[in-house]
């Protein structure tokens, strides 16, 4: 999979990532799309960044997934300013 960021930066999920990273983003991508609060997705990530892939341990961020764990941020920020204001 390619993320593109907002500044057009993109990252290949198979080559910039780690397998347990991977497995971490699939749960993100479905939290940036059912979260609440922006405080709800960090709070998902960081448990799944302490529990690890199949509860393996915690995994540390690569600088990679710092900046796609940015990028959905700001998606979801965008989202929710979008359902209060009530503009696309």
């Amino acid at each position: 999979m390619i993320i593109t960021t907002i500044e057009g930066e993109s990252f290949d999920t198979q080559k910039d990532l780690t397998a347990a990273e991977r497995h971490i983003l699939q749960k993100l991508l479905l939290w940036e799309s059912m979260a609440a609060t922006v405080e709800e997705f960090d709070r998902k990530r960081d448990l799944a960044l302490e529990k690890g892939w199949n509860q393996s341990g915690p995994v540390d961020e690569s600088p990679s997934m710092k900046r796609i764990v940015t990028e959905l941020r700001r998606r979801l920020t965008h989202r929710l300013g979008e359902r209060q204001t009530g503009k696309p």
